[in-house]
């Protein structure tokens, strides 16, 4: 055990003497969360939408106080009127445009008539979302003109009522989970894989391997020292991205209890993972050049910023097998929904199942001579 722990002390004492390595391990998570956060999953605002009245009757004045009201108050589009179809066509499709809506002819009387009146809507469909965006809003304020300004003594139609669980959660809150994963696997790449990597071509193994340290004490030694970085860095990024993003939990001893126990299992399985993928590696260049490669790999497949639900039999089958789907599962499921340990059983079981069987591997393919 002395041993064991004079590996740790070593591996944390150079972990401190940089702390450029930790703030790269910190701030880049930090960096993406801010900046990931506000970009993304917001409303779209002050969008121009064309109209197109080739109508001028009283149902499209209708429409248009509806543009003008909607400009008013929820500012989703700015109205801009056309008289020329073909015109407002050309300015969506050259970008001036987001959006053209038509009021075609004889629109009034359809209305008036029952005779399946119809608006037409252009949209660049180029940028999905605001495309869907803009579908949406045209979708609601139509059914609000759909509405008869009369309404039934007794209701006659099925309607939808919902109800949301949780209150509205913005993007930043959204992706404060996977930033949390993503600051300790950077941990775990930086504090455990390279410096792994670069003491074996300095050498400083040689000294280990010289010393009656056994092998099983010099593996569990650098894994525990590896998982003691990503469990600060996951503190400080829970820490920091809570208040960020507005998130109380930190107040709740028994939610920041279960916050640590994840942070716990999914450091060691983050980093009993780099070992094992930098245990038989000798070129120092060899981390560099994958690591990128399995950020891509291991981030996004995760469910941190897009559902998992959404993927391909393919990519759902790499998340079923990412230990980061789970991580990011457990901490939104602690973060935003305040759930209880039972939520996060499953995920805290597969974690440490995977933390152990990727250790064990490891540890029978570290070589303990030169």
């Amino acid at each position: 055990m002395t041993r064991m722990l004079a590996i740790v002390e070593r591996e944390l004492r150079k972990f401190f003497r940089s702390p450029a390595l930790m703030l790269v391990a910190m701030v880049f998570p930090l960096i993406q969360l801010i900046i990931l956060g506000n970009a993304f999953g917001g409303k779209i605002r002050d969008a121009h939408m064309g109209i197109v009245d080739e109508d001028h009757g009283e149902q499209a004045v209708r429409i248009k106080e509806a543009f003008d009201a909607v400009a008013a108050n929820i500012r989703t589009f700015t109205p801009v009127y056309y008289t020329d179809e073909q015109k407002a066509k050309e300015d969506v499709r050259e970008g001036r445009l987001d959006g053209a809506v038509i009021i075609p002819r004889q629109f009034s009387r359809k209305v008036l008539a029952g005779d399946n009146p119809q608006l037409g809507l252009v949209v660049d469909n180029s940028d999905q979302f605001m495309s869907s965006s803009l579908e949406q809003e045209m979708k609601a304020l139509t059914d609000s003109l759909n509405t008869p300004r009369i309404q039934p003594r007794l209701p006659n139609q099925i309607a939808l009522e919902i109800v949301e669980l949780y209150p509205y959660i913005e993007y930043m809150k959204y992706l404060l989970p996977g930033s949390i994963s993503l600051a300790m696997f950077v941990s775990v790449m930086i504090g455990g894989g390279m410096l792994y990597i670069d003491d074996k071509a300095r050498g400083v193994h040689e000294g280990y391997l010289v010393t009656p340290i056994t092998k099983t004490e010099l593996v569990l030694g650098l894994n525990i020292a590896g998982a003691l970085k990503a469990i600060m860095a996951g503190v400080v990024i829970t820490i920091i991205g809570s208040l960020i993003a507005g998130i109380g939990v930190l107040f709740d001893p028994i939610r920041m209890l279960q916050l640590l126990l994840m942070i716990a299992a999914t450091a060691l399985a983050f980093n009993a993972m780099m070992f094992l993928l930098m245990v038989r590696v000798e070129d120092p260049l060899v981390p560099r050049a994958t690591f990128g490669i399995l950020n891509t790999l291991l981030f996004f497949p995760s469910g941190a910023i897009y559902p998992v639900h959404a993927f391909p039999p393919w990519l759902a089958a790499i998340a079923w097998v990412d230990p980061f789907s789970y991580a990011v599962h457990g901490f939104k499921s602690i973060l935003l929904k305040q759930a209880g340990f039972v939520a996060i059983r499953s995920d805290l079981l597969v974690l440490c199942v995977f933390g152990a069987v990727t250790l064990l591997c490891g540890t029978l393919l570290f070589k303990r001579t030169l």
